[in-house]
């Protein structure tokens, strides 16, 4: 049979009644239904796995992106750590710059001497009250001093390159006042200079305790 003739024949398949068709129709027909069957029960069955393996792959790719986040983070600890002990070296340090309390007079002594090594007069040289902070106090005392500008300048170099920390602030710098009734004339020139030298001492742990618990409200206080 040529393929003209099997067109042929093929248009003269009678489909309502199959009992008249060719045993080769039986084949063909059987053939494509069982493709058919096979095509469908496999897009049945396969295509919930696709759909589950997609979402499989999508929640992979979530995780890895966490994953890297986390492996950045990790990776940055290290740094941290460094930088962290950095500053707690650094804090230490400038700690160590702090005097303790029984230290205190000592340093005054050296502002004193840097006052007497610059040439000034001293006409003032108060203590005012300390000034507690969390772990530290500033301990501020008001100076007046005369003197040339010169050696104003000297005594606020000489401060500044104490081992410990003073910082002078609120200065006010005026002629000597001359004629009847001063008290200081240190000659043509002469200057009085007013000022509040504070260094700053660190509180030891009894200290630091006992300011914690001034803060804390009182049994019985009103909020």
């Amino acid at each position: 049979m040529n393929a003209k003739q099997f067109f042929a024949e093929l248009q003269t398949l009678d489909l309502q009644n199959p009992g008249t068709m060719p045993r080769w129709a039986h084949f063909v027909i059987t053939a494509f239904a069982a493709v058919a069957i096979l095509v469908a029960g496999s897009y049945t069955l396969i295509k919930p796995e696709y759909e589950a393996l997609d979402a499989e792959q999508q929640k992979e790719q979530t995780l890895r992106g966490d994953f890297e986040k986390k492996q950045k983070k990790v990776a940055a600890l290290d740094a941290y750590k460094a930088q962290l002990e950095t500053m707690e070296h650094d804090f230490g340090a400038m700690l160590r710059q702090l005097p303790s309390k029984t230290e205190v007079e000592n340093l005054l002594n050296d502002i004193s001497q840097t006052r007497v090594a610059s040439s000034l007069e001293e006409e003032l040289f108060q203590p005012q009250p300390e000034i507690p902070k969390e772990f530290y106090a500033e301990v501020p005392h008001k100076i007046i001093v005369t003197g040339q500008y010169h050696e104003m300048g000297a005594f606020v170099a000489g401060v500044a390159a104490l081992p410990r920390i003073v910082t002078i602030d609120e200065v006010e710098i005026k002629p000597v006042a001359t004629g009847p009734g001063a008290q200081i004339n240190r000659g043509k020139g002469a200057l009085r200079m007013s000022a509040l030298a504070k260094t700053y001492r660190y509180l030891d742990a009894n200290e630091i305790a006992a300011a914690n618990d001034a803060k804390k409200p009182k049994a019985g206080a009103k909020k």
